[in-house]
């Protein structure tokens, strides 16, 4: 998911899909413990996912003020 996709989202679709993220972000990392997780480079790229959700949700907040 690149940046200028998620820009490209309004705020209120950024924040459910910054949920999304954290909520699958969650269930591989209880995968992960578990041993059911076969990519595990999966949890890297959910995480750098939900970063710049975040980047993009700060950079609004930063505009408005």
């Amino acid at each position: 998911m690149k940046a200028s996709e998620l820009r490209e989202l309004s705020t209120a679709e950024l924040l459910e899909k910054g949920r999304e993220l954290r909520e699958a972000h969650l269930n591989a990392k209880v995968r992960h413990a578990t041993g059911q997780l076969e990519d595990t480079a999966k949890l890297r790229s959910l995480r750098r996912d939900i970063a710049r959700v975040e980047t993009v949700l700060r950079e609004r907040r930063g505009a408005e003020s």
